[in-house]
């Protein structure tokens, strides 16, 4: 009988590879964590301290590298970090050689609210707690009524996005019934905006309004410029 060397040199070649990366991968599950790497995804300035993060990754360990890799279950981390009400989203994840990673995408405030605790909205038309560790610079709002929060979440993403929006309008005032008034930056007068509809064609009407009355040296003449009558600008 013949002996198949080839098949036998193959069947153990194979075996020495299964056991290496068995014992490489038994090996490498009981090796402590090395360090925490935290990226921030989003542009914001943090408004959650890496310190916070830590200790949500690690929570009752006092130190990362007291942590064997597999002892730690990510999904309970992510879960933690999501808990958070600065975070939105967060990925963990470990690498090969230890590190524990986190990505952190933080809630995005677009405006603040005046109340007996302030807080802020998010663009997802979320309530947010304010930070401790920053203060975002975004209009102020006061609400004396339930506001429809979908179209007041609306209007204040369009003023985010319009550059000259948003360097503009530093507060908005919400009446009972809905209507809205913006407070500006650098003038004294106010806009009488009425619903949050027709946004983009207000906008383009006070622009027009703006630039003529800049032109004209007459800004400081107003104290009332209402967008509420079409194509009309009815300022006073």
């Amino acid at each position: 009988m013949k002996i198949n060397w080839g098949l036998i040199k193959f069947l153990v070649l194979t075996s020495i590879v299964v056991f290496l990366f068995s014992f490489t991968k038994k090996r490498n599950a009981t090796r402590n964590l090395s360090k925490i790497d935290i990226e921030f995804l989003d542009d914001n300035e943090p408004f959650i301290t890496r310190s916070t993060v830590n200790k949500l990754l690690i929570q009752n360990h006092d130190s990362v590298t007291g942590i064997v890799k597999e002892s730690l279950v990510l999904r309970e981390a992510e879960a933690r970090l999501r808990e958070n009400k600065m975070i939105r989203d967060a990925e963990v994840f470990i690498t090969v050689d230890g590190v524990l990673g986190a990505r952190i995408e933080q809630r995005n405030p677009i405006a603040r609210v005046v109340a007996l605790n302030d807080y802020y909205l998010d663009a997802d038309g979320k309530n947010m707690p304010l930070s401790n560790v920053y203060s975002a610079r975004v209009p102020i709002v006061r609400l004396n009524s339930k506001v429809e929060v979908d179209a007041l979440t609306t209007l204040l993403l369009k003023i985010r996005d319009d550059e000259f929006m948003k360097m503009s309008v530093v507060g908005l005032n919400v009446s009972n019934n809905g209507m809205i008034e913006m407070q500006l930056r650098k003038q004294d007068f106010k806009i009488v905006f009425g619903k949050a509809q027709n946004i983009e064609k207000k906008f383009q009407n006070f622009k027009a309004f703006y630039q003529k009355a800049k032109m004209d040296s007459t800004l400081q003449s107003y104290r009332t410029v209402d967008l509420q009558f079409g194509n009309q600008v009815v300022a006073t």
